[in-house]
């Protein structure tokens, strides 16, 4: 019988990532497979907890796709690899920064060409322009996207706001009195090991074709119409935002804080007193807008290719 070979790529800061991606990959290591670690790390690693100027100074980076340098990833080991897995997270609307320096990386680009990939993410509740982004990426290196799952926190919008916010400047995950506990729950994380015996059934008849559509029978991503409306507009006001901040300057300079604080501000704003607005002008228009959210629910959640 064969042993088969799964490369792990990650990137993580809270371990959320990795948590999700080893449950995921539980029934694989059950079965015998080989699967291989492979974490994604920075040069210069970002801070956890972040400041909040830390956490503001990514922004333009994460929005418009530009790197940051990585550590080199040693590959000897999972050349014969069947498959690949990365596992990651959304930064404003987009991906980390690691993900985007991995994705865009020589090494990477010629690693991924004609490889099986499966993306597996955990996010507050907007994964829609990330996936997008990993799913150029892996089309322009010549991979095979065949499956995505995206774990996300349940909370209502403008709660988790509060609890992520709580979570990433204070390492305060846990439930309060009046609060949720932050990031994935426990229990869907714990439920993530259907989708690896998902995958490992698709490895085994060596037939990805209708993997998306198995992981989607298991609910692998909650597509919510609300979120999305929201989560497309913000991408495309976010990135005349960051177009404007990244000529005020570079990575971490200076220059560009003042601009960074108008912008975090700028952002609350718009969570706490557009958005309700935005949300009864998205329902009162709802009829007009269905077959095209339809549209965009079936080549988010089940057309990968």
């Amino acid at each position: 019988m064969k042993r088969y070979k799964v490369a792990l790529f990650y990137y993580t800061q809270t371990g959320q990532a990795l948590t999700i991606a080893d449950r995921i990959c539980e029934p694989l290591l059950q079965a015998g497979y080989n699967v291989v670690h492979k974490e994604i790390v920075p040069e210069e690693p970002y801070p956890f907890p972040w400041s909040t100027m830390d956490f503001f100074q990514v922004f333009p980076e994460s929005r418009l796709g530009i790197p940051c340098k990585l550590r080199p990833l040693d590959l000897s080991d999972v050349e014969d690899a069947d498959l690949v897995l990365v596992a990651g997270q959304s930064w404003y609307l987009s991906c980390s920064v690691p993900l985007h320096a991995f994705f865009q990386s020589d090494d990477m680009k010629n690693y991924l060409k004609g490889r099986n990939v499966v993306v597996a993410m955990g996010c507050r509740n907007m994964w829609v322009m990330a996936q997008l982004g990993m799913r150029e990426y892996i089309r322009e290196a010549g991979g095979r996207y065949v499956g995505f799952i995206s774990l996300q926190d349940k909370a209502a919008n403008l709660v988790s706001v509060i609890t992520v916010v709580r979570w990433l400047f204070y390492n305060k995950k846990e439930a309060t009195r009046f609060l949720p506990a932050a990031g994935v729950s426990p229990e869907d994380i714990c439920r993530a090991e259907v989708f690896g015996q998902i995958i490992r059934n698709a490895l085994e008849r060596n037939d990805f074709s209708g993997l998306q559509a198995d992981l989607m029978r298991e609910r692998a991503v909650t597509f919510l119409p609300t979120v999305y409306f929201i989560e497309k507009n913000g991408y495309r006001l976010w990135g005349q935002w960051a177009r404007f901040i990244i000529r005020k300057g570079s990575y971490k300079d200076p220059g560009r804080e003042p601009y960074l604080r108008v912008f975090c501000a700028y952002l609350f704003f718009v969570l706490y007193a557009v958005s309700p607005v935005g949300m009864i002008f998205f329902f009162l228009t709802y009829p007009f807008r269905r077959a095209s959210l339809q549209k965009a629910r079936r080549e988010m959640c089940y057309e990968l290719s």
